[in-house]
C-alpha cells in the first residue's frame, strides 16, 4: 500500500510541477526539470515494485494525465489570470522638454544622486546631475537639455 501511496505522489507532484513551469514560470527550466525527475522516478519504482506491465501502464496514465492537464489549463485560460496585460508606453519628462531652456534656473526638490526632481518656472521635471550630490533646496541652471535628459549644474 504505501508503495502505491509512494509512487502515485511522485507522479502527481511531478506532473504539477511541469504544469507549473509551463504556466507559471516558463523559461526557467528548474521547476520542470525537478517535475520530471520526480514523475520519472515515480515511473520507476512502478516497475521496480509492481514489474514491467504495471510500469508500463503507470507511464502511460502519467503520459495521459499531463496532456490532459495541460489540455484544460489552456483551455482554461489559468495563466491568463497571471499575466500582466498592462503595457507602460510613456517616458520620463516626454514632450516638456520644449518648455525649458538651456540657462533656465531652478530649485532641488529632491537630493539628486545624481538623478533627482528640480522644480523650474514651468513645472516639475526629472533632472541629472553631471555626477554631484546635490540636496534638498540647491539652486540649479540647466546646461544641457538631451532628448528627454536634462542635465543641470548647482548656482554657485
Amino acid at each position: 500500500m504505501l508503495e502505491w501511496i509512494t509512487v502515485t505522489s511522485l507522479i502527481i507532484v511531478g506532473i504539477g510541477l511541469i504544469v507549473i513551469e509551463v504556466l507559471f514560470v516558463p523559461g526557467t527550466t528548474f521547476v520542470g526539470l525537478l517535475g520530471f525527475i520526480a514523475a520519472l522516478f515515480g515511473v520507476y519504482l512502478g516497475f521496480v515494485y509492481f514489474g514491467v506491465d504495471i510500469g508500463i501502464w503507470l507511464t502511460a496514465g502519467g503520459s495521459i494525465l499531463l496532456g490532459v492537464s495541460l489540455y484544460f489549463s489552456f483551455k482554461g485560460r489559468t495563466w491568463e489570470k497571471f499575466s500582466l496585460k498592462d503595457t507602460i508606453s510613456s517616458k520620463v519628462n516626454e514632450g516638456l522638454t520644449s518648455v525649458l531652456t538651456v540657462g533656465d534656473e531652478g530649485v532641488t526638490v529632491s537630493t539628486l544622486k545624481p538623478i533627482g526632481k528640480a522644480e523650474f518656472t514651468n513645472g516639475l521635471f526629472e533632472v541629472k546631475s553631471l555626477g554631484n550630490y546635490l540636496d534638498t533646496g540647491t539652486k540649479i541652471r540647466i546646461i544641457k537639455i538631451s532628448t528627454n535628459n536634462i542635465f543641470v549644474e548647482p548656482i554657485i
